[in-house]
């Protein structure tokens, strides 16, 4: 369970999320227009912006919890792979978020090693695990992306606009890939892309004007839509099938 109490959140003077009250126990896709605070809820969520209020996990502040614990609670997808050595290796890179799992002063285990594999291979990429990651196409990238999330093993996982650089071939393999992991995963889904949240098909946090609502359906209705986008719709197609 996900408690949200009073969560507020600003850059320099600008708020933009205000008195944000919530509970969120099962999967979840948040929609919303440019700078509506997408990205920003899903980085208060993970501890990596300041922000005002509480976010619990099960009841526990996750302030209060160690990296370690809080890497094997929610892992974060960003829209973009950034590193800052271009010439490690896709394997190397994987390897590197078993980091919750490995004792201090020694080198990843066995069992560390043959989870990546493992995740390279159900993903499809064991044939890049020697590329470096300056070399990988966007496609790629968000995949590998991916896989550094699965091999983490984390209870939570938040991709933020997974599918926002990928042309429509590769939005469709990270689609069916988002919707498998709710099998084994919460996943918290942060895109633009109302055919992407249509195919996922969880219930929608709406973020608008500092505030969120909530849909646990009946959101791809026309006149919906057009309420809180403020645009004409016309039957929304599933493109992902």
């Amino acid at each position: 369970m996900i408690e949200l109490n009073s969560l507020r959140c600003k850059y320099y003077e600008k708020i933009i999320l205000e008195n944000i009250s919530l509970k969120i126990d099962t999967h979840l896709t948040v929609l919303g227009s440019n700078g509506s605070g997408k990205s920003t809820l899903a980085k208060a969520l993970c501890n990596l912006i300041d922000y005002e209020g509480k976010i619990s996990f099960d009841g526990k502040n996750i302030k209060d919890m160690s990296l370690k614990d809080r890497a094997k609670l929610i892992s974060y997808i960003p829209t973009k792979l950034e590193v800052y050595d271009p010439y490690i290796s896709v394997e190397e890179f994987v390897l590197l978020s078993r980091f919750a799992y490995k004792n201090n002063f020694f080198d990843y285990s066995q069992k560390d090693k043959k989870i990546v594999k493992n995740t390279l291979e159900f993903l499809k990429i064991s044939h890049l695990k020697n590329h470096a990651l300056s070399s990988l196409s966007s496609g790629e990238a968000q995949l590998i992306l991916m896989a550094g999330a699965l091999v983490q093993q984390s209870k939570i996982i938040i991709l933020d606009e997974p599918t926002a650089n990928l042309d429509p071939h590769n939005s469709k393999i990270i689609a069916q890939h988002i919707k498998g992991l709710k099998e084994y995963h919460q996943v918290i889904l942060i895109t633009h892309d109302l055919h992407l949240a249509s195919f996922v098909d969880s219930p929608i946090l709406f973020v608008k004007d500092t505030k969120t609502l909530f849909y646990e359906n009946n959101f791809f209705k026309d006149d919906v839509l057009k309420k809180l986008y403020g645009v004409e719709f016309d039957s929304l197609a599933v493109k992902y099938e």
